[in-house]
């Protein structure tokens, strides 16, 4: 019935959905196993895309050639630049999306992508010879060949959903939990822990009072996600926020003996930066009062997500809490929070390729691998897909340094430090943020995806284009200056001091009150220089501007990671014996006989291996 496939992705969340993409349209014979066609690329919590540090990893996948930021640029609702009073390194595109219509378009998508072939079953094993994956086996009895498989199970693995004192068997509520797959790892060797994560009530928006919520709306110019030709958004849904009170926290309290949380029914550790909302009442014991963001669901119906309040409480007590909330005293709900304690496999048993270090061939990416989020799994299932079809075609592997992309720091901290709890990608993670911004991700990343066969000549081109577009401004304003008459109108007007004699327009742009549009528009002579060159556009202004205004800072982080680069390019064998290198300490031999680190640098950033560590290291390699 089966051919034999390249490759096998199981799980059509938003991990399996860009593996399979990836390696699809590079060319490999791809078999996406799902057990139910119907969600692919659910949105099983809230229905966003991006977020701090989130939405930049959406535009690189993007820039990469992946399909999340299209999709999300054709499904959504509301569009928001967050963080726009700060510097743009940490300016965070998010999104609300229309949670069906994004599902339809995923599958709209991979069914439109050549060399893709679809299954509706659930994997209960893999198939191996020796330490060699052979493909997979399924619960309805059939054995697939392929010479790699790509795991991406998300909170299937033995997932069980609690609520209140009762618990059931699920991955998502509503369907089926994934059986049999963790304990044929484990036999094969594998260390396997458990998670846990949540969601609040679905709210029927007939029922909430809007005029006691305050009203989020999106931005007044909406920006996208892809750097592709996708539809602009014309009209938008708000957003509200909600707050709690001490009456909710009360009320919420008189349920906590029956919380699994507390009880001890949940032996899962759930996500730090997303707790439960009793987690919320009991860390923050002296606080009154929580934020609740109440989302829409989608253009077309009235469910509303009440972000904030995830909870695994009694639904009765969900409910009564809900309803003291102002706004929502006449509130209805369409289902209960739960929450859902699943399996994970923790993600220091990979390699930077994310192929496991036990079985050649296999790979993990995803919830997996101990992280939460769609942007992040989306992320690791985009590198899978294009490792699993290089190893095949037997091409040096794809990775991404930390200081290339939020996905190079995704994954070295991933299968280097590993996790303890729910990992989560933040700005603060990423060491050199400032040049990881997420208006540049196409210029670092397009010609690397280009080389690699994801994007098309023209897409490149563009993308190089852009590039000059963007030196050419910045050689015009470093070399072309104003006098005082031209420019102290304007600076008058915002407040700042004028100018004595001639300036570079490059050190006007310095001042934080002139921005490069204000200067263009003032100056005829730079609005007539702008309007002489072909394809210019808002985000090429933008991206001059930010050089300019942030040159010193960039310059500067981008020394300091050609420096540490060189730790990089040091590299360590896998058969190193550290145990035998007495000059380590204790600590630094067990953790790096476990890890096996690549590199010097990757070696330099595991807990537990401290600088003299490393310069024994450096010392005994001759270095």
């Amino acid at each position: 019935m089966f051919k034999e496939y390249d490759i096998i992705v199981v799980g059509a969340g938003h991990a399996g959905c860009e593996a399979a993409a990836a390696a699809a349209n590079l060319g490999s014979k791809v078999l996406l196993i799902t057990m139910n066609m119907s969600n692919m690329a659910q949105m099983s919590c809230n229905p966003s895309m991006g977020g701090i540090a989130k939405g930049q990893i959406i535009r690189e996948i993007d820039a990469l050639g992946g399909y999340s930021g299209i999709v999300t640029d054709k499904t959504m609702i509301q569009f928001r630049m967050l963080n726009k009073s700060k510097g743009p390194a940490m300016w965070s595109p998010r999104a609300q999306s229309d949670r069906i219509l994004f599902s339809m378009q995923w599958r709209e998508m991979l069914e439109n992508t050549p060399n893709l072939d679809f299954w509706q079953d659930n994997v209960t094993s893999v198939l191996t010879k020796g330490n060699t994956i052979l493909g997979v086996e399924t619960e309805f009895g059939q054995k697939i060949n392929a010479k790699s498989v790509i795991l991406t199970n998300g909170t299937f693995l033995n997932g069980i959903i609690h609520i209140g004192e009762r618990k059931f068997k699920g991955g998502r509520i509503g369907e089926n939990s994934s059986l049999g797959l963790t304990e044929n790892l484990i036999n094969l060797g594998f260390e396997s822990l458990r998670m846990k994560t949540g969601t609040p009530v679905r709210v029927d928006g007939r029922t909430i009072d809007f005029s006691k919520l305050t009203e989020q709306k999106g931005d007044d110019f909406p920006k996208k996600f892809s750097f592709t030709n996708t539809p602009a958004l014309t009209k938008q849904k708000s957003c509200y926020l909600a707050y709690t009170s001490l009456d909710v926290h009360n009320i919420l309290r008189t349920g906590f003996d029956k919380s699994p949380m507390f009880a001890g029914r949940i032996e899962g550790i759930g996500p730090r930066y997303c707790p439960s909302i009793e987690d919320k009442i009991e860390r923050f014991s002296g606080k009154d009062s929580h934020q609740l963001f109440v989302e829409p669901e989608g253009w077309n119906t009235v469910e509303y997500y009440l972000n904030g309040f995830s909870s695994s409480l009694p639904e009765n007590i969900q409910f009564k809490a809900l309803q003291r909330i102002s706004g929502f005293e006449n509130a209805k709900i369409f289902r209960s929070g739960y929450a859902i304690e699943y399996d994970y496999f923790p993600p220091v048993q990979l390699k930077y390729s994310l192929e496991t270090k036990l079985i050649e061939n296999l790979y993990f990416s995803g919830q997996i691998n101990g992280t939460t989020g769609y942007e992040e799994a989306a992320a690791q299932g985009m590198i899978a897909g294009i490792n699993a079809h290089l190893k095949n075609n037997n091409k040096p592997l794809f990775t991404l340094k930390r200081s290339e992309a939020y996905i190079g720091v995704l994954i070295d901290d991933l299968i280097t430090k590993g996790v303890d709890e729910p990992y989560r990608m933040f700005t603060s993670r990423a060491e050199y943020r400032i040049l990881l911004r997420q208006d540049n991700a196409d210029i670092r990343l397009t010609p690397i995806a280009h080389k690699l066969g994801l994007i098309s000549n023209q897409r490149n081109n563009e993308v190089l284009q852009k590039q000059e577009l963007i030196n050419e401004i910045q050689r015009f304003i470093n070399k072309t200056s104003v006098t005082p008459d031209q420019i102290n109108p304007l600076l008058k007007k915002k407040n700042t001091s004028p100018l004595l004699q001639k300036q570079k327009i490059s050190s006007l742009l310095l001042r934080p009150q002139i921005s490069l549009t204000e200067l263009i528009s003032f100056l005829p002579f730079f609005s007539n220089y702008i309007k002489s060159l072909e394809n210019i556009n808002n985000e090429i202004l933008e991206e001059a501007e930010i050089l300019t205004k942030y040159n010193g800072y960039i310059s500067k982080e981008q020394d300091i990671a050609n420096k540490l680069s060189k730790l990089e390019n040091i590299e360590l064998h896998e058969s190193f014996n550290y145990k035998n290198l007495l000059s380590l300490s204790f600590e630094a031999r067990e953790k790096l006989s476990k890890i096996k680190p690549k590199t010097i640098g990757q070696a330099s950033r595991i807990s537990g291996v401290s600088p003299s560590d490393i310069s024994v290291l450096i010392v005994y390699l001759g270095r």
